[in-house]
């Protein structure tokens, strides 16, 4: 079994849970189709900042 060979301190385990306590994730709403997606990410449609990227389903 590992045994760790130092202590953690405080100061590294409480940045070791930082992310525990992240708020949700900022949204956009994409100018064309007005559907609401993660920031700097393409919208379920295909778009991003108002051109589109990527080829969809519903396109073909």
């Amino acid at each position: 079994m590992a045994v760790q060979q130092n202590k953690k301190s405080a100061s590294k385990r409480n940045m070791h849970r930082a992310h525990d306590f992240l708020t949700d994730p900022p949204l956009a709403v994409e100018p064309v189709t007005g559907e609401v997606h993660r920031r700097h990410h393409i919208s379920p449609s295909g778009y991003y900042r108002g051109k589109k990227v990527v080829k969809t389903k519903a396109d073909v």
